[in-house]
């Protein structure tokens, strides 16, 4: 990452556009980006490289503030690195200035991980994203959704919405994501890792 103090930072949600699949699995990313964005007020955004982009400078601790630009790409889940491409090509971004939020059915609902740098795990959107930017190193914010019950198809079950049983431990889960996100903004990966990394019960 640049040493620039006022660099620019990059928070991409993944997801699929579409009222159809607002509450479903696979659009937890888009969720978390929609919480920052009103948190931050950074107002509707605008249409911009196959997604929704705004951009925002919010305040930390001790007044110290960053502009922080936040994309949710349009281009549907598996094809998410496509608009991301073209995002970080504007911009001139690294790729450990960008921080990937989505959605992961290797952890359990509600649970939040990040890591700097990896393999896809198998999620797609993902996996376009790190393709299409030529580098794993790309900073990921993954939020559990749990895995497919029985013979269901995993890729039914992303589409799926979650379970009244679920909807407690999710709902803190998109806020939990968005203060990872805001730590990671002002205080770093290290930092966030270490504390957001914890299992439920540490």
């Amino acid at each position: 990452m640049r040493d620039d103090v006022d660099r620019k930072l990059f928070v991409v949600g993944l997801g699929n556009p579409g009222r159809q699949y607002v509450q479903t699995r696979h659009n937890v990313g888009f969720r978390v980006v929609d919480l920052l964005a009103s948190r931050w007020s950074a107002g509707e955004g605008k249409a911009a490289f196959g997604g929704q982009i705004w951009e925002v400078r919010p305040a930390g601790a001790q007044g110290l503030s960053r502009t922080v630009v936040l994309f949710e790409p349009h281009t549907y889940m598996n094809r998410s690195g496509q608009a991301v491409r073209e995002l970080s090509a504007f911009y001139k971004a690294e790729p450990d200035e960008m921080l990937v939020v989505l959605d992961d059915m290797n952890l359990p609902v509600g649970r939040v991980r990040l890591r700097a740098e990896g393999s896809s795990g198998g999620q797609k959107g993902l996996a376009d994203v790190v393709g299409q930017l030529g580098t794993r190193a790309v900073p990921r914010l993954r939020i559990g959704i749990g895995s497919p019950p029985g013979r269901m198809d995993g890729a039914d079950f992303v589409l799926s919405k979650f379970t009244p049983a679920e909807f407690e431990n999710i709902q803190a889960a998109i806020q939990a994501a968005a203060d990872a996100v805001n730590d990671w903004v002002f205080r770093g990966m290290n930092y966030a890792m270490e504390t957001y990394n914890r299992k439920p019960d540490e």
